[in-house]
């Protein structure tokens, strides 16, 4: 498609309208920096509540208004959903200036996505340059898990004498060392210690896992960046990468790993051009190798040090809740300083509430959002944080006993659903006959053919230089002759005349008979193959379609984590990192204390330490107006080997030292006249009536 630009006289800017009237004077500064033209490396500390996103759609549709050619600009954004909100903001703002001719200019803005399916993109770009085959597959998380498994298995690494790691975890290793750029022995040492013995054969693994995934035309995951990231380390070819952009700009720069930092100082050495954006005190997944150094690090990487633009004015919370999040956060060390402000006064202190056990705190919570709502504050303004997904146990309890409707954040996923797994590995093996583990998968959806005839299928695919051929001259075992040629047609068809959508409602209509035979909710399993259609229609080829839903999948309408009704009110369940980039009107936060916040599990190095205080950051700035962080004094433990079930007593978090304790309004729940909900105070006993109730009978 040809685009008018912007030295095109006809779509000149309107003078007669400031559309950055509305930024603020940091904001501004961001927006402005180099004057729509391409400067040097700008680094953007955007607080919470500071109008993160605003600011850079202002940037972007700052540099088209003057000039700049959307097809050259490459935006990088954490989800799609992300990347596809931030063209219509573009478009929105540059209509200002530019009116129906922003909506043709903003079509250009095609390099905005996920680092991933950017990185997937210039892959099947540079396929030949670089010894690959361009109509590669991806493989998503299971699948690669699947075939680590098969590699593990080949080599005999499942049946070792004492047990080896499991493909889950085998996985994970792997990923951590790519996207960390990690040696193995260290890494194993510090995040992988019960496999430290497994080393060398841990190395063979992976070494057999790559050559497995070359053979079969796939790609996982940390490919598309690893990849990437080598065809970078080639200076001709990172030249001209970096050569067809004259705009880079990367949002939630404090979530990148060693990888991502790695390309973009490849495409961007001098830094011109370059644009990051973040806030390293929230910068909260090491678990994923994010890498918090990156952003504090990222002014001094270059001749011409980056410009820092401070974002430190806060839309969403009260000032007293702001001054509570400063004075947990001023406590650290190492950061970029900022203090948060805002114009929305409140005397209001956040409360630091003090209860006897988990069962008190469940029942505070449960009360306080009663009466919250009583008060008109709905149930989906009201949110309760955990530090892990296990904490709110008690709490759910409570919550289902007074009927209490509740959303908690996690579970599966679209993708994880075996059924929609099953349809889009017929696609995938449809597109990529080499693929092993999807062929696997679809062949024993068939009645009667297992592992032994799969693999004895695809060896004979393997021998015939037409998969097609291969598929039809194999012999199935005679039980499943009902439907082996069925799935023969099937699969001929998808290669022989590849029409989009068609091809998904054509393997929908072959697999619906047997999600009736293997799934009792059949049904309900029906309307997600419907609504994967509904998306599929939405997309130009098969082979995109594949791409972006094994890079950036939808939530699954049938997850049991989801709403109950769409219509209904529901209170929100959430870790503190699932809550990132979330607000709501009043906030709980469970477990404030040491063992909880910081987790026991991350009180070793001082890294780990300064994450959980900034994920304690994390959780009070969600709060807009109303925020309660609960402090239990003890804790039941079961099952300890050698002291059996037992109480231990907790203290508050350390984030809250005595001397910020004045930023909180402190109390006990319930007061000591007053028992919770009326009722007498739990007797602290434990007896076995299980016992008795035996004894009885002899």
């Amino acid at each position: 498609m040809t685009l008018a630009l912007r030295d095109s006289p006809e779509i000149l800017p309107a003078p007669v309208d400031d559309y950055l009237a509305t930024l603020n004077a940091g904001q501004r500064a961001a927006v402005e920096h180099g004057a729509g033209g391409v400067a040097g490396p700008l680094l953007v500390i955007a607080g919470a509540g500071s109008g993160k996103t605003n600011t850079l759609a202002h940037r972007v549709a700052h540099l088209i208004v003057n000039g700049a050619d959307p097809r050259r600009i490459l935006l990088m954004t954490f989800s799609r959903r992300a990347a596809s909100e931030m063209r219509s903001r573009v478009q929105r703002i540059a209509a200002r200036v530019m009116g129906d001719k922003a909506a043709t200019l903003t079509e250009g803005l095609t390099w905005a996505g996920t680092f991933h399916a950017v990185g997937a993109r210039l892959l099947r770009d540079y396929a030949l340059e670089i010894g690959l085959d361009p109509a590669f597959t991806i493989h998503d998380r299971e699948d690669s898990a699947d075939l680590m498994n098969l590699v593990r298995h080949d080599l005999g690494l499942s049946k070792t004498e004492n047990r080896f790691p499991a493909k889950g975890t085998c996985l994970a290793i792997y990923s951590r060392v790519v996207n960390a750029q990690a040696e193995l022995e260290p890494l194993l040492a510090k995040n992988f210690p019960w496999c430290i013995g497994w080393a060398d054969e841990l190395k063979q693994l992976f070494a057999a896992y790559v050559d497995a995934k070359q053979a079969q035309n796939v790609l996982d995951y940390d490919d598309l960046l690893l990849w990437w990231a080598q065809m970078c380390s080639e200076p001709a070819i990172a030249q001209h990468l970096g050569g067809r952009f004259d705009h880079i700009l990367v949002d939630e720069y404090q979530d990148t790993n060693r990888l991502q930092a790695s390309i973009l100082l490849a495409l961007r050495p001098d830094g011109h051009g370059l644009t990051v954006v973040g806030d390293d005190a929230q910068s909260i997944y090491s678990f994923r190798a994010a890498e918090v150094r990156n952003i504090l690090d990222f002014p001094a990487h270059f001749a011409e040090p980056a410009r820092v633009v401070t974002l430190d004015r806060n839309y969403r919370s009260t000032t007293a809740i702001l001054d509570a999040a400063n004075a947990v956060i001023g406590e650290a060390p190492e950061r970029f300083t900022k203090n948060l402000w805002t114009e929305r006064r409140s005397s209001d202190k956040p409360q630091l509430i003090t209860v006897r056990d988990e069962t008190e705190q469940a029942n505070y919570v449960a009360d306080m959002v009663l009466e919250a709502r009583e008060e008109g504050i709905a149930l989906k303004q009201q949110s309760v944080l955990f530090r892990a997904a296990h904490h709110s146990g008690p709490l759910e309890i409570e919550l289902t006993r007074r009927n209490i409707p509740f959303v908690k954040f996690g579970g599966l996923k679209f993708l994880d659903s075996a059924h929609v797994k099953d349809v889009l590995a017929v696609l995938r093996f449809a597109e990529n006959p080499k693929d092993r583990v999807a062929a696997f998968r679809v062949m024993q959806l068939v009645p009667g053919i297992g592992p032994s005839a799969a693999a004895n299928a695809l060896d004979a695919m393997e021998r015939s230089l037409d998969p097609v051929l291969g598929l039809q001259f194999f012999r199935a075992p005679g039980r499943a002759d009902a439907d082996w040629p069925g799935f023969v047609e099937l699969f001929a068809g998808l290669r022989a005349k590849p029409a989009w959508p068609a091809d998904l409602e054509r393997v929908r209509l072959w697999y619906e008979p047997h999600l009736e035979r293997m799934h009792e909710d059949a049904t309900a399993r029906r309307g997600d193959l419907l609504q994967l259609e509904q998306i599929a229609a939405g997309y130009p080829s098969r082979e995109r379609f594949l791409t972006d839903l094994t890079l950036d999948p939808p939530d699954a309408t049938s997850d049991e984590a989801g709403p109950p009704h769409l219509d209904e009110d529901y209170l929100i369940l959430s870790t503190i990192h699932s809550a990132k980039g979330q607000e709501w009107t009043k906030v709980f936060v469970l477990n404030a204390v040491d063992g909880c916040i910081p987790s026991d599990l991350a009180v070793g190095e001082r890294d780990e330490i300064e994450e959980e205080r900034r994920l304690l950051y994390v959780a009070m700035t969600r709060a807009k107006d109303s925020l309660h962080l609960v402090t239990p004094q003890r804790f039941f433990v079961h099952g300890q080997a050698a002291r059996g079930d037992r109480h231990v007593y907790a203290s508050r978090t350390r984030f809250i030292p005595e001397h910020v304790l004045d930023r909180f309004a402190r109390t006990s729940w319930p007061p000591p006249s007053q028992s919770a909900n009326g009722r007498a105070p739990q007797p602290d006993i434990r007896v076995d009536l299980k016992a008795r109730m035996r004894g009885m009978w002899r």
